[in-house]
Formats: structure tokens, sequence, C-alpha cells
């Protein structure tokens, strides 16, 4: 068989229906249903459907992802050209990260979904789902990892973030490598990419985010601690930076486990060697923390839970810089 785009279907909103007791909407839809509802798709590339899961994303779990990477990797070493993979919208920041750090192959891998259920009008779900076959079957969308497409907008998976609610154009990043045009991927940039995480067997690691807020004390840092933490993302303030207190409390965690900190802004780079003051990102550095790199805290649990399970957390530093390095 010549090659194909294979889309995957997990549930979310783009497969979702009104439920029968009137209570809202719920996944439903398969995988033919979505591809059924777009007209042209099939001028686009030679479609093959499959339904993994009817789920809302929040559900999505490790061993989901991990039956997915693995159906990716099959799905690649018989020819496909690409694979899309719909789901709901409240995690796709995350899945398609965790599977941007899993996947090793060459095909685009690209993740969309909808924001308008099927019954409302203007559903935004077919466009996203039109654009995200037409950067699966377009080799100029090859060798860039997982891709997340979204109102004619083409995004890198470690860079994309939700960033409203409700809006067709939730989704964001702060350089997207390409746009839609007339109906094609036209592509602006194209991004390094790490090798792939081998990740083995076993449940992801316990590590919780905290995001302290003016004149709290540490008491949830204690209680994750006690709760048994494999590692801690913080989630502070400006470019990093915590009160005195938490600076202690981090500190006597960082002896123990691996602690990240993060921005509660979720744009631009950590900071490393700007600030000096206690509680600050150098004074931070010095007690043993590391900074999560152009990562934000969601992104930044992924990878060092992902990490810690590998056994590899030393890896953390160089895999959180996502910005071109020669």
């Amino acid at each position: 068989m010549d090659s194909w785009v294979e889309v995957v279907a997990l549930g979310g909103t783009i497969a979702s229906t009104p439920r029968r007791d009137g209570q809202g909407v719920e996944p439903g839809l398969s995988a033919e249903d979505l591809i059924g509802a777009v007209p042209g798709l099939a001028d686009l590339a030679s479609i093959r459907a499959r339904t993994l899961a009817r789920l809302p994303s929040i559900e999505i779990g490790l061993p989901l992802l991990r039956d997915l990477s693995s159906l990716i990797e099959s799905l690649e070493s018989e020819g496909a050209a690409g694979v899309v993979v719909t789901q709901g919208t409240d995690t796709i920041e995350e899945t398609s990260y965790a599977l941007d750090l899993l996947h090793g192959g060459r095909i685009p891998i690209v993740v969309t979904g909808a924001m308008r259920h099927p019954s409302l009008p203007g559903q935004d779900g077919p466009a996203n789902l039109a654009a995200a076959v037409a950067c699966a079957a377009d080799r100029a969308c090859r060798d860039q990892g997982v891709l997340v497409t979204f109102d004619d907008t083409i995004h890198a998976a470690p860079w994309v973030q939700k960033r409203d609610t409700t809006a067709t154009g939730a989704f964001w990043s702060p350089s997207p490598l390409g746009w839609m045009a007339e109906g094609r991927p036209a592509l602006r940039f194209r991004r390094q990419r790490p090798p792939a995480l081998a990740v083995p067997e076993g449940e992801l690691p316990f590590v919780p985010i905290l995001k302290p807020g003016l004149a709290e004390p540490p008491r949830l840092l204690a209680a994750a601690l006690q709760a048994g933490a494999a590692g801690l993302v913080v989630e502070l303030s400006g470019g990093g930076h915590s009160t005195s207190v938490w600076a202690e409390a981090l500190e006597d965690a960082a002896r123990r486990i691996p602690v990240i900190f993060a921005s509660r802004t979720r744009g631009g780079r950590v900071l490393t060697h700007t600030y000096g003051q206690v509680g600050a990102e150098i004074d931070l550095i010095r007690r043993g923390l590391i900074p999560a790199g152009d990562l934000d805290a969601i992104k930044a649990r992924l990878l060092l839970a992902f990490l810690i399970l590998a056994g590899q957390t030393e890896q953390f530093a160089d895999r959180s810089l996502l910005s071109w390095r020669t």
C-alpha cells in the first residue's frame, strides 16, 4: 500500500456529543466519524483511522501514552507518512510533550483537537483536523518531532501552552514553527531535537508542582516530602525568585531530591545569574536547585519524572534548554 496518514482518536471535545440526559457533552465519536466530517480530507493524503480511546484528556495516563508511542513506532516501520492524534485540549501541552520525549522517529506526529464540540455553531474540529493531516503528510514537517496544530498555527510540542479556557485560539507558543497557508503548512522555522528518551516500564514518579503565593509559608513543601515526592518543581515569581523562608526550606529539600525552579509567568527563560539577593536565582542555584531553562512548570515536571524513571536526572539541564544551539 502507498504511504498514508494514520488518524488516531483518543476522545476529547473534538469527539464529543450530547449526553442522553441532557447534562452537557462527552466523548463518543470514533476516528472514522471525525474523518467523515471533514470535506476534501482524502485529497490531502490517503487516510487510515484508528480509535484508541474515547476519554476526556484529563484521563490520559502514562500507559496509554506508552501504547500510543509504540503504535507510532510500528506505523513508521510499516511506511506511514505521518500520524495525527486527536484528543481533548485540557492536556495537549502535556501529552504532546511526553510523546515528543518518547518519539525518536522521523515522521511527523501532529496532535490536535477542538475548543468547540461538534454540536456547536462554528465548530473548529474539522479545520484543525484538516490542518493536522496536511502537516502529517508534508515532508517539510519530517524530523520535527511532535507538533500541535490549532487555529491554523503550527507549534512545537515543547513550547506550546494552552492559555484560554474557551477561545478557538487558545494555544500559544513564543515562536510558532509555522502557519497554514491555503491548506498547506508554511514552516518559517525548524527546531533542534534531542535524542528520544528511553523510559523504562513503571509508574510515573510522584513529582508535585508547588506555587507559593504572597507571604505563604512552605508548609506544602514539607507535606510533599512527607508524602514521598521523588522530585519537586516550584513555580516561583518573576525570573525564579522565592522568599528567604522558602529558600531555606528548598535547600533542605534539594539535599534529598531533585528540585527544579520555574517561573510562574510561564514565559521567558528562567534566570541564572542576574539577581543575587537571598531567594533569587543565584542563591537558589548555590543552594542546589536546578533552573527549568525554557520549560514551564508543567513540562519541567514531566521531564523530571521521566528522567527519574530512567535514572538520568543529570540530563535535565541540557534537555530543558530548547533554544537553538551550535
